[in-house]
């Protein structure tokens, strides 16, 4: 049995890739609902209804445990499908917390990346009142760059300028990180990082593949693994270990996803 990452597009696949890295003994099933994508630009009840045939469609499949590698889906998601189906389901959200923990006696504040819709739900309001006690985080949709993604646009040009333009109004100086959270905007940290070497970057992949290892310990389901790939070896074999699908059943977006797990 497998494990399943979801999202709309290819955005999921960073979380995927770190799963890869922290848990080589499994086998792995991609999934993008790519009839569908983008989310953050949808309803709430749209995207609510396009989970759920998703994850039907996944269920179907031999899996032991789902990631819900997408924030937006998450947001407004993951109660309905942990009360509807009878495997683990992990969501992901912003990685608000730490980033607050870091920079709490710094002075410095945090500016977090996300979709319009994760940013409108109740989930992330309510994350950032939990945390932020210094009322030091800030917020930014950044839509476009998820558009960047799905057409696996990395042109380092095109995308430092869409950075610059979107952060204008923004001292970043006054910044000690940013949290990347939308699940595609990881494929741009290297370029966050050369724009802002005194900044961190900080996004919910790792984090969420801790909690999947916990729950899948504490169901004692976790495959014995051989010895764990060395990291200059795993973007060179990734594929091999994964088993893609998407929504559309569409053969181009296949090599898309299998390209893009190259990339990363």
């Amino acid at each position: 049995m497998g494990i399943a990452f979801f999202d709309s597009g290819i955005g999921g696949i960073t979380v995927l890739h770190e799963a890869m890295k922290r848990l080589p003994g499994e086998s792995f099933l991609y999934f993008a609902d790519t009839l569908h994508v983008p989310y953050g630009t949808k309803t709430s009840e749209e995207v609510n209804k396009y989970v759920k045939q998703s994850i039907d469609q996944i269920t179907r499949e031999d899996v032991k445990a789902i990631v819900i590698a997408c924030n937006t889906a998450t947001s407004i998601a993951i109660s309905g499908l942990r009360n509807g189906y009878d495997i683990p389901i992990i969501g992901m959200e912003p990685a608000v917390k730490p980033a607050v923990e870091m920079n709490r006696s710094t002075g410095k504040r945090v500016l977090v990346f996300a979709t319009e819709l994760t940013l409108k739900q109740s989930k992330y309001t309510d994350l950032v009142s939990r945390v932020d006690e210094q009322c030091i985080v800030d917020s930014l949709p950044l839509p476009e760059l998820v558009e960047y993604c799905e057409a696996l646009n990395f042109d380092i040009r095109v995308i430092n300028d869409y950075f610059r333009a979107k952060l204008a109004p923004f001292n970043m100086s006054t910044y000690g990180t940013i949290v990347l959270g939308c699940t595609h905007y990881p494929f741009y940290k290297n370029i966050l990082r050369k724009l802002f070497p005194d900044i961190q970057i900080v996004d919910g992949s790792a984090g969420t593949v801790r909690r999947l290892s916990q729950v899948l310990k504490s169901a004692d389901i976790v495959n014995v693994q051989a010895p764990v790939k060395a990291q200059t070896q795993v973007s060179a074999q990734l594929s091999m270990d994964v088993k893609f699908m998407c929504s559309g059943n569409e053969p181009a977006y296949i090599r898309k996803m299998e390209r893009a797990l190259e990339i990363i």
